[in-house]
């Protein structure tokens, strides 16, 4: 069993993967801060998962009491940085432009997010004293490539996200080399769960379009491969990443070693929705820009450096995450 303790201060920390670790790991912390601009999830968001009291930035203390803090930011906003991480132990940056799409549409807020936002944060991680950081990274620093994916890969990235992100791994990489600051970037591959519902990612987005009895998109022929993990596995993997030693300033692969086709996919959901009296309606549309035709992920440096290796498997996990989305359907 993990034990991590003291003060985190978590970055879009009302998003599906930051809940998520509050829900499960957050009674472990002292003090947990979390900023958030609410652009995806909300207040609401977090208050169904923990109590919290709202500050300002100019509330902030240096040594805050106990249980959550919102502190309602964007990361591109230095100051606000700089005071969040005023006493905390360890900071785990969550908050990002996430995905292919959006980078495309906009490379500007996609740079400014990803890499200023991940350097506000460095930068206040190294003022305000905190030693350890664990930074949410993907594996689209690597690009197109023949699977599976690992570390010593040379990183081509093929889409402004993807280059966004390995920009962010190398100033963690020079803080660690530099500031003796103890950064670890995890590369999550494709997450799916409880909480996504906010999530565009494939497995949320399927199961939004399904329960409203809308068709879902598959974006080229089908046969392109992703690495589904399941959130509880992902945030399992982040709290060992908080106190691990020996893996400071590394990028480590956070994913099931194993290749799922979208085809596959579907394939597995349609029988789980038929069995709730849900259809699974699918249209083809075209390929993305950006997006790469396979994807899986060894992972063995995480065994190596954090003791972690995923539990969950895709059905088991598939079926939960249905459970999930037709609670929230009924409830809502």
């Amino acid at each position: 069993m993990v034990e991590i303790g003291g003060n985190w201060l978590i970055t879009g920390g009302c998003g599906f993967i930051g809940r998520r670790l509050i829900e499960l790991w957050g009674g472990r912390a002292r003090c947990i801060r979390v900023v958030d601009n609410l652009s995806v999830g909300g207040r609401a968001d977090l208050a169904a998962v923990t109590a919290f009291r709202e500050v300002t930035a100019g509330e902030l203390s240096a040594s805050p009491g106990p249980g959550v803090e919102l502190v309602a930011a964007d990361i591109r906003d230095a100051e606000t940085a700089l005071r969040a991480a005023e006493g905390m132990d360890v900071i785990i940056h969550l908050a990002a432009n996430t995905g292919v799409e959006p980078s495309v549409r906009n490379p500007r807020l996609d740079c400014e997010s990803n890499v200023l936002g991940t350097l506000n944060y460095l930068e206040a991680a190294r003022l305000g004293g905190v030693r350890r950081f664990v930074f949410a990274s993907s594996s689209a620093p690597v690009g197109e490539c023949t699977p599976p994916v690992h570390e010593e890969l040379a990183a081509r990235p093929v889409s402004p996200y993807g280059a966004s992100k390995l920009a962010g791994e190398g100033y963690c990489s020079a803080y660690k080399r530099t500031f003796g600051i103890e950064t670890v970037a995890l590369r999550f591959s494709n997450v799916y769960g409880p909480l996504s519902s906010h999530k565009s990612s494939v497995v949320a987005s399927f199961l939004r379009a399904a329960l409203a009895g809308q068709e879902v998109t598959i974006h080229g022929d089908g046969s392109q491969t992703r690495d589904f993990l399941y959130i509880d596995d992902l945030v399992e993997a982040v709290v060992l990443a908080m106190n691990a030693g020996g893996a400071g300033g590394e990028a480590v692969q956070i994913a099931t070693g194993r290749e799922t086709s979208i085809n596959e996919l579907l394939a597995l959901l349609d029988p789980l929705l038929a069995g709730h009296g849900v259809a699974l309606r699918a249209r083809r549309g075209e390929p993305r820009l950006g997006d790469v035709p396979k994807m899986y992920s060894l992972v063995d440096k995480a065994e190596r450096l954090l003791g972690w290796k995923p539990r969950t498997s895709l059905a088991e996990g598939l079926e939960k995450a249905v459970a999930w989305f037709l609670a929230e359907s009924r409830s809502s």
